[in-house]
């Protein structure tokens, strides 16, 4: 049974997109930076960071974080990004006076987890001291980083993280309704992006 287990663990975790990069954009590429200050910063070599959706730039040929209590939203040439909470989002589609905004980072736990699921134990000493033997199964796939997506809607004029616990403080009853509708649906999903937009529409 316990190998059951594992195996439909190591099923979900492979079935995550993974990745080699460690930022958004294979180069770094200008942005427009707009602080908090209301200053705007042109900076020419800067990019997104998949481990916390942070901003990164070219300090000389070292690669530094910024630090995002100072920062409003980060412009590429591409899509804009704005600061939700503490990691950089961008818009996927708007609904109304309604939005959509999506952040794509690295699922550490998940990654940490299946490098755990493939040392497999093959000898215990239980002498004085238990000593185990494993081996590590970890093919070159495994050492990618698997990717998550996380979703924020802009309601109402407020933030509010893409979950029914969440929704669920700020809709009134009449939308708490619908939304218990639509979560129960079969092909209803928090991690997609056609399932939340509809959702958001059905709230309007």
């Amino acid at each position: 049974m316990l190998f059951i287990i594992i195996m439909l663990a190591a099923q979900s975790l492979s079935a995550q997109i993974r990745t080699e990069k460690l930022t958004v954009y294979k180069q770094f590429k200008p942005s427009t930076i707009m602080l908090k200050d209301g200053r705007e910063l042109k900076q020419p070599l800067t990019n997104i960071f998949l481990k916390n959706s942070s901003l990164l730039y070219m300090n000389g040929t070292n690669s530094m974080e910024a630090n995002m209590d100072n920062i409003i939203s980060v412009k590429f040439d591409d899509r804009q990004y704005i600061k939700i909470d503490t990691m950089l989002y961008y818009l996927v589609d708007t609904i109304g006076n309604d939005a959509l905004y999506r952040a794509t980072v690295m699922d550490m736990p998940a990654y940490y987890q299946q490098l755990k699921n493939n040392k497999v134990i093959t000898n215990i000493d239980f002498g004085d001291q238990i000593q185990t033997s494993a081996i590590d199964i970890s093919t070159e796939d495994d050492y990618k980083f698997p990717l998550i997506d996380l979703f924020y809607y802009r309601y109402n004029g407020e933030f509010v993280r893409t979950h029914e616990r969440n929704l669920g403080r700020i809709l009134p009853k009449e939308k708490l309704r619908m939304l218990k509708t639509f979560v129960n649906l079969p092909d209803f999903s928090w991690t997609d992006e056609d399932s939340l937009l509809k959702l958001l529409k059905a709230l309007q």
